[in-house]
């Protein structure tokens, strides 16, 4: 091996080592994400950076052909979210099991009063319909995203996912994966009644 072979020897095994490197950094990150997902128990593990700051000033067009008691369900937009009630959203598509599985309690919070508003994602208006007829519509509004911009304003990791809005229209919370009564008596009821004290203070103040 000449005296320049030699020299280069130790770089390229540097430069092999770091290619190895690099796929096991990457998965030990994914892993550690996971982790805190699945196993920490702290649902807001995944923190959203729109905490404290505006909805999304988007216009979602309602789900066409799905109608309610009052005719047919509109959809909404940013407007729609500052009112001065708290509303919970909901990113729901009829493809996304966890979101079967949480929909009874959708319904519930629904039925005790809670004004929430859905947000189809990526699916076909026609299965969303059936999703919804189905199963019962727990939302007083649904905006569609057929191409995920709204998800991505919102930033969503993935379906579903709920976030409270307050009334002044700001984000005040978010919660990731699929609610369960537990979930829903512990964590999220305490922030919409959180978001609603904190909605009726300047008209306390005045």
């Amino acid at each position: 091996m000449s005296r320049e072979s030699e020299a280069l020897a130790p770089a390229a095994g540097w430069r092999r080592r770091g290619f190895v490197a690099v796929p096991v950094v990457v998965f030990v990150a994914l892993a550690a994400l996971l982790y805190v997902r699945l196993y920490s128990g702290d649902p807001s593990a995944l923190p959203s950076a729109l905490i404290g700051r505006p909805a999304p000033d988007l216009t979602l067009p309602a789900l066409e052909g799905l109608t309610g008691d009052g005719g047919a369900v509109p959809g909404f937009s940013r407007a729609d979210l500052a009112t001065g009630e708290v509303t919970v959203v909901n990113v729901f598509a009829s493809w996304c099991a966890p979101c079967h599985q949480e929909h009874p309690v959708l319904l519930r919070l629904s039925q005790s009063g809670v004004r929430m508003f859905g947000l189809n994602y990526k699916d076909a208006p026609e299965n969303a319909r059936r999703f919804l007829g189905g199963l019962g519509n727990p939302y007083q509004k649904v905006g569609v995203d057929p191409g995920g911009r709204a998800a991505i304003e919102w930033g969503v990791y993935g379906v579903p996912e709920t976030f409270v809005v307050g009334g002044d229209g700001r984000i005040a919370f978010k919660f990731v994966g699929p609610l369960t009564d537990e979930a829903a008596e512990k964590t999220l009821r305490p922030q919409i009644e959180k978001a609603r004290a904190a909605s009726q203070k300047p008209a306390a103040a005045s």
